[in-house]
């Protein structure tokens, strides 16, 4: 039993959490949402990331909290389980993606900002902030996708899929396993936006988006 818990937690991984300490208050009308603004890639996509520190210390003590409480009750899961109940519980736990935001955009919101309806939720916050996979998967894609500015789509283990989008800095590439709380990227202001934040779609399938919202939510995380 003690090798299979062993083999079981080197399989889970190590969650990286980003806890940035000095920090101002973030201010909601500084990170709106997509506009009809065509920045193009911008050139912290190829440098140093450079973390804004714009934002509220105490939203982002708290959210940093829960998001290491997340990846601990999933460590804490598996250490509990062996064999094939281990891996039904990585592959059904789901994290907060980023910490120190603020939900802008909502799924299913009309705007002239967008050319249909918003198909994301948006966390805004400060630029350079650490993105992390919301769960277990394979990288699909990695890449500049226009209107999405950098864009990562990861492959969950039940076929959904998830695409984080805006990112200053890509983190992964294509083929890479990741697990929940793996750091993916960073938060940035790629694409069309007014402000730094992190468009996250929830794909299904691989098809059309559905709220991401509800979905997390779903999956016992509320951001």
């Amino acid at each position: 039993m003690a090798g299979a818990f062993a083999l079981v937690l080197a399989a889970f991984g190590s969650a990286v959490v980003s806890d940035n300490t000095d920090a101002n208050s973030l201010r909601a009308d500084k990170y709106q949402t997509i506009s009809q603004s065509y920045t193009g890639p911008d050139e912290a996509a190829g440098g140093d990331v450079d973390i804004s520190r714009d934002f509220n210390r105490t939203t982002q003590l708290r959210q940093t909290k829960a998001q290491a409480g997340q990846t601990q009750r999933a460590q804490q899961e598996l250490v509990k389980a062996v064999g094939k109940e281990a891996t039904k519980q990585r592959l059904n736990q789901w994290v907060i993606p980023v910490t120190g935001y603020h939900l802008t955009a909502r799924f299913g919101q009309r705007s002239g900002l967008w050319s249909t309806t918003h198909t994301g939720l948006d966390f805004a916050g400060p630029a350079g902030t650490t993105i992390v996979s919301i769960a277990a998967g394979t990288v699909k894609s990695t890449g500049y996708e226009g209107a999405y500015g950098n864009r990562t789509v990861i492959t969950l283990n039940d076929g959904t899929e998830v695409w984080y989008c805006h990112q200053s800095k890509i983190a992964v590439s294509p083929g890479d396993q990741v697990g929940p709380g793996d750091v993916i990227g960073y938060t940035g202001s790629t694409g069309n936006v007014t402000g730094p934040h992190l468009h996250l779609e929830v794909r299904p399938g691989g098809g059309g988006p559905i709220d991401p919202y509800a979905a997390l939510v779903e999956h016992k995380v509320t951001p």
